[in-house]
This record gives C-alpha cells, structure tokens and sequence, in this order.
C-alpha cells in the first residue's frame, strides 16, 4: 500500500516562503556591497571639484583652461574614467562648506592643511607647500618684524588660512588689525598692492612668485609662517573611497614623475627672471614689439605655432633688435648662424621677414625631428633647448639622461643632465662632445618666462586698449589684463 505524503497547510507553506525570501536576502547582502562614494561618481560618470581661479589653480583662456589644480583634477578624473565639472564660489570663504554639505565631491583649490579646517573637512595626500608672506609695494613703507606689522592695515581674504594665522597672531601683537576681503581673489588682492590701494596683504608665496612676474614690484616684507602644506578636500562622513582613490592616484603619479613633472611646468621657470630683466621686457613691449607683433603673427600662423612663443624666442636671442650679432656671427631678429641660414634660402639674416620666417621654419623642424613618444610641453622644451644648443648635443643629452635611469622624454629629467655636457668625464662618450650644457636650460626658463608674461599681456588682445584707457597704475606703464571669464565653470548659484 502506498503512503501519502502528508500535506502542507497554509501557515507552513507562507512560514516556508518567508524562510526562503529571508535566505535570499541574507545572500544578497553577503555579496553585494552597498553603494559607496566612488560608486555614485562612477555611476554618473562625472566628478565635480570646487576650485578658485588664480594663477596657480585654474585659469581659462580662450585657447584653452590651465592651472596646477585644474591638470592635476583632471588627471584624476581621468584616471577614474570620468569627466571633471568644476564648480567655482563666488567666494573663496564658501569653497569648504561646499565640500561640507556634499554639494560638490571634493575640493582642488591650493587650500592649505590648518587645525582649524581639519575640523570641516578630511585632507588627501599632501603634494606641495606653501608659506605666508607679508606683501607689500617695493618703495612704499613696509613692516619688518610683526612687531612693526602693527602699525599697519592688513588685507586678507576671507576664509583663507592667513585670517586664522593673524588670529593666532592676536594675543601676542594684540595691534595686528586686518581686514578680511570676501568677493575677491588673490590676484586682485596683489594687484590692489601693486597700483598702491592697498598698503599691505597676506599672500601665499606661490601666488607672490607667480604675480611677481606680472607685477615686477611686489615684494615679501616677511614671511608670516612656517611652510604649509598643500592638499585636496574631501567629506567628512564615514565612506573614505573616494579619498582612497585620491592617495592610490597620488601614490602613482609621484611614482611615476608626473607630479615631480606637472610642478616644475608650473612652478619652474617662475623666478629665473629679476626684478631689472622684467622690467626691460616691459618696455620692450611696449616700444618694440608693435614694430613685428604681425610678422610674428604671420609667421605662426603659416608654421601652425603661437606667435607669442615665437615673439618670446626672438626676444630671447636678440631682445627684438633686427640688427644684433652675437660673439659667434649668429645674427638678425631669430639670431640664424650663415649655415642655417643657408639651408633656410635665407639671403639676408638682419631682414626681419626673412629672419622670422626662417626662426619659424628651423624650430618646427627641430621639434618635427624628436621622438614621437615625447609629448608637449616637453616637446616644445626640448626643441627650444636645440634651437640654442643643436640637436646633436641635445640627443647627447638625452643618452646621458636614459644611462642614470630617468625619462629622456621629459624635459624636467633632460634638463637636470644638459649641464654634464660641459664636463670631461660625460662629454669625452658623447657623439657631438663639449657644450656649455647649462646655457639651455638658462635658455628654456627664459623662455617660458617671456612667453607666460606675453601671454598675460595679449589674452584678450582686445584687453590692452581697455586697460590703457583705464590709466596706468604708479610706477609703471603697462596694467596687465585679468583672464577670460571662465566659461565651462557652473556655479551653484551662491
């Protein structure tokens, strides 16, 4: 006889739903992790960073935005395989609490590491510092010990970490007095120096470094600080993935030089100019460069290059002057050699057209001839070192550079073994042999130097008349002009 099996009843078959239904649950959350941080971005596919615009942060020009902040935010984001938005306060006070309250993902904004902040936000890898600077006018009246900084009506921007060094400051020179400026940023802070509206400011001394190339008279009256450190900002909540993303990044951009890479662009070449040669180049365009400001137009736009960096080469080899020659018998607004010139079917070297037109040709030659793998701005850095020293030592160069174990397709490394040229013992195994190796270094910095203070001087072009009718500050004949309105930022609406 056969058994029955017995049959369930309605309870038992609901008790055992429920057991199943909990069960799956049970495994569901045993392998799938909630959402993180990271995730949301990644899900969006767009990482949004508060920044602040500045010399040393991020700057939009009508050929494109640049700034530390921006490439290294960038950098980031594409290494997490997103775009970056950026958002820019209106006030830089606003840029931690909007990391604070998560209406942005983090910040990039040259922000300084403080006690106080560390209560607001979590800082990522620190990659650079800073000092605070007393900042004055040269000439003017100017504090020399904080003792005598009492005496004085500070300026300051509000929200920044110089307010909380002053406060520091207080209890011991109770006569500190500041003011803290909140719509402004810290170039027009240090312009408002320089045309004498303001007597004295706090600047951080990279801000110092870079304006002072602009604005020649600026000087540090003291340094207010021991040396900051620079970071990223992040949330405080309990989900680290995304700082943790930032120190992997940071780890392996230091690791692999384009940290070391990315602050020498920016930073390097700052203050290979003094206080006299930034002044002559000045007036130099203002006198001489209207005279050949189209040649070089015309020549750049015929060998696909900016004019202002081939302005800034010629200024470099013959300080615009069509008729100079040098020691060697290199003449002419470029400075060609006859050889050169030859190759070049240039019959006369000190006619300028001729002159610029053949600089042109020879230095998109040179930078045609590099390796492939070397990539801007190093390329562009590696054939103005040739234009002065010749590809063959340049190569020599190179070599030098690859035997020590660095890049030879990074001009930060190149540079670094370029000056070997002139020693016996590297020179001696060289292919092309001695070269003043030390001289295109020299050369490059100046460059760069010439061609950033070009730059500011003719972006917009249609600046330059605005700012001469404006006037002219004291002291000085040129008023250089603020940068495009950044134009891909979306403000939150503060």
């Amino acid at each position: 006889m056969k058994r029955r099996r017995p049959r369930w009843t309605l309870n038992q078959r609901l008790e055992a739903l429920a057991f199943l239904l909990l069960l799956m649950l049970v495994l569901l959350f045993a392998f799938v992790r909630p959402m993180t941080e990271l995730d949301r971005i990644l899900a969006r596919g767009e990482l949004v960073v508060a920044t602040r615009i500045g010399t040393t942060t991020y700057q939009a020009w009508p050929d494109g935005p640049d700034g530390l902040e921006y490439d290294l935010a960038t950098a980031f984001a594409e290494s997490l395989g997103v775009s970056l938005r950026l958002v820019i306060p209106g006030r830089f006070e606003d840029i931690l609490p909007l990391v604070g309250n998560g209406r942005v993902d983090m910040a990039a904004a040259g922000i300084t590491v403080t006690r106080s902040r560390l209560g607001q936000v979590r800082f990522g890898p620190t990659y650079h510092q800073v000092t605070e600077q007393v900042v004055y006018r040269s000439g003017n009246p100017a504090p020399e010990t904080l003792e005598a900084l009492q005496e004085f009506p500070v300026k300051v921007i509000a929200g920044s970490s110089h307010v909380e060094t002053l406060r520091g400051l207080k209890s011991q020179f109770p006569g500190i007095q500041w003011e803290e400026l909140a719509n402004i940023t810290p170039t027009e802070l240090l312009k408002q120096v320089w045309e004498g509206d303001v007597a004295v400011a706090i600047a951080d001394s990279l801000e110092l470094a870079s304006m002072r190339r602009f604005y020649p008279e600026l000087s540090a009256a003291m340094d207010l600080s021991e040396p900051h450190f620079l970071a990223w900002a992040f949330p405080r909540h309990k989900d680290q993935s995304l700082i943790g993303a930032a120190e992997l990044f940071f780890e392996e951009y230091a690791t692999s030089g384009r940290l070391a890479q990315t602050l020498e662009r920016y930073f390097g070449h700052m203050e290979v100019l003094d206080y006299p040669g930034i002044l002559t180049f000045m007036n130099r365009i203002r006198e001489r460069l209207p005279r050949y400001e189209s040649l070089f137009r015309e020549a750049a736009e015929q060998f696909d290059m900016d004019w202002r960096l081939l302005a800034a080469i010629s200024y470099q080899e013959s300080h615009w002057n069509p008729d100079a020659v040098s020691r060697t018998g290199v003449r002419g607004l470029m400075m060609l050699t006859l050889a050169t010139a030859g190759q070049l079917g240039i019959q006369d070297r000190t006619n300028p057209r001729e002159s610029v037109f053949g600089g042109a040709e020879y230095f998109i030659n040179l930078r045609d001839r590099l390796p492939m793998g070397i990539e801007d701005p190093d390329r562009t850095w590696m054939a103005l070192a040739a234009y002065n020293v010749g590809i063959g030592h340049l190569y020599d160069a190179r070599r030098i550079t690859r035997s020590q174990g660095k890049d030879p397709d990074r001009w930060i490394d190149v540079m670094e073994h370029l000056p070997l040229l002139s020693q016996p013992d590297w020179y001696r195994d060289t292919r092309h042999g001695y070269a003043r190796g030390w001289e295109p270094v020299q050369y490059v910095q100046n460059i760069r130097s010439f061609y950033d203070i070009l730059t500011w001087f003719t972006t917009p072009e249609l600046e330059r008349e605005h700012e001469s009718a404006k006037g002219r500050a004291p002291g000085s004949d040129h008023a250089p002009p603020q940068p495009l309105p950044p134009l891909e930022i979306l403000p939150l609406g503060l």
